[in-house]
């Protein structure tokens, strides 16, 4: 475990991930895939904190439980189990459930995690933007705002202009009169940021794959 988080944070990500259950996700990706995923892996070595201690073990046949106790900030360090299992002799990080899973997956495993997260991430979004419009429509006489707009009042993020973050390009169309809208959102990269198309209205959310297109739906 020690060795693992050392080597996540030096950002050694094939030596870290040849530690666990995550290594058949890694050994098929070509030098391209690697790169395409590595602000992933940074993301995830960011998120390993400094201050790491290891408070206990148990060990049961095959599997093992390593207690890790973090501290960040001012808040009292919590102990979160961390689980193991023995893999021909050697002790790898995760447990078979989610090891089976792995191996399934193969080299898609990270590109499909990455797209369940940003699945996820564009439903949050659509809300921020919704509740956007309700407080730029009250301090507008009831005009609804752009995307561009939004983020200039400071509304929704900026980086909602991009896609580097969210792996979507996300649209605010406004009706000629100001009073009504709708959002769109489209994968940057359709099979590697998402396979999801959606489409916000006032009815609610819709979403579906259409190999990256806007979602064909009306408002």
């Amino acid at each position: 475990m020690r060795e693992f988080y050392k080597t996540m944070r030096e950002k050694k990500f094939k030596e870290a991930f040849a530690m666990s259950i995550y290594q058949p996700a890694i050994d098929g990706l070509s030098a391209a895939e690697f790169e395409d995923l590595r602000t992933d892996f940074d993301r995830m070595a960011a998120a390993i904190p400094e201050n790491v201690n290891l408070t206990g073990e148990q060990i049961s046949g095959e599997a093992a439980t390593v207690f890790v106790k973090v501290k960040e900030g001012d808040a009292a360090a919590q102990a979160e189990p961390i689980s193991l299992i023995r893999v021909n002799g050697v002790w790898i990080i995760g447990d078979k459930e989610n090891e089976a899973i792995v191996k399934k997956a193969g080299k898609d495993f990270f590109f499909n995690a990455r797209i369940d997260t940003h699945h996820s991430e564009v439903q949050n979004i659509f809300q921020r933007i919704t509740l956007a419009q309700v407080v730029y429509s009250q301090q507008h006489n009831g005009q609804y705002g752009t995307l561009a707009e939004l983020i200039t009042a400071g509304l929704v993020p900026k980086d909602l202009e991009g896609t580097e973050s969210t792996g979507y390009s996300f649209h605010v169309n406004r009706s000629q009169d100001g009073k009504s809208w709708y959002s769109t959102a489209e994968p940057a990269q359709y099979g590697r940021t998402g396979r999801l198309s959606f489409f916000l209205d006032s009815s609610g959310v819709r979403s579906g794959d259409v190999g990256g297109k806007p979602l064909p739906v009306k408002p």
